[in-house]
């Protein structure tokens, strides 16, 4: 089984890696600082890719690439991501932001989901895991108000999520899609003091990659800790 895992050199991506590799899968992880994904290939047995996922076009490039040199994934989790400014909020905010924001945590996942998974689709066996944020939900408590890049990046990814697993049969035809929201998570991106460990926020997509499907189940949803949550 082949797996290729963005943002897969550090945090949350590379404990996708690190479990998927101990499940006997072929990893390829894809990082932007060369240095740090060699380093995490080394210490995990993986192969490695770079690209700067903020540029559509490398990521487009490293998508045709990768299927070329690898073949097409059975899993593909998209791990990559980055926080708006705190004081970034929609009146307060500016171009060079949001477009920073947009084109790693939505523009680029649509690119590597529309590349990648259209080769999934086509071998009608696939699970494509996103990793979203509960900071896009459009209901439940916490889901106004700054940070409006990030924000509104993480809906597009929800919505992008949503529609696609409508547009494939919600795995009637052998791809599954979800998103995940892993929480507050020590990161990069979380910070030391946040509540869970990388492992923790890395749990359910490393589940969702290797559950067993059977007909009723549920797949094309937002997943915390395993469980459903409102969009």
């Amino acid at each position: 089984m082949l797996a290729f895992i963005t943002g897969g050199s550090r945090g949350l991506g590379k404990e996708v890696a690190k479990a998927l590799v101990n499940k006997g899968y072929d990893v390829v992880i894809i990082g932007k600082d060369k240095a740090r994904a060699e380093s995490t290939a080394g210490e995990l047995g993986v192969k490695f890719e770079i690209a700067d996922l903020e540029d559509q076009q490398q990521a487009r490039a490293i998508s045709e690439s990768m299927l070329t040199n690898y073949g097409t994934p059975q899993v593909l989790v998209l791990a990559h991501g980055v926080m708006s400014e705190k004081l970034a909020k929609t009146l307060r905010t500016n171009d060079a932001e949001w477009n920073r924001v947009l084109n790693i945590n939505l523009n680029s996942t649509f690119t590597l989901v529309n590349s990648i998974g259209a080769k999934m689709a086509e071998a009608r066996l696939g699970r494509i895991i996103i990793f979203s944020a509960c900071l896009g939900r459009m209901s439940g408590p916490g889901n106004a108000g700054g940070l409006a890049p990030y924000r509104i990046s993480k809906a597009g990814v929800n919505a992008l999520v949503r529609n696609l697993a409508h547009e494939t049969g919600h795995g009637s035809r052998g791809l599954l899609v979800d998103a995940i929201c892993p929480n507050h998570s020590r990161t990069d991106m979380g910070g030391p003091d946040a509540p869970r460990s990388a492992a923790e926020g890395a749990e359910t997509a490393i589940w969702l990659a290797t559950r067993e499907f059977n007909s009723g189940d549920i797949t094309g949803v937002l997943w915390e800790d395993r469980e459903v949550i409102p969009w």
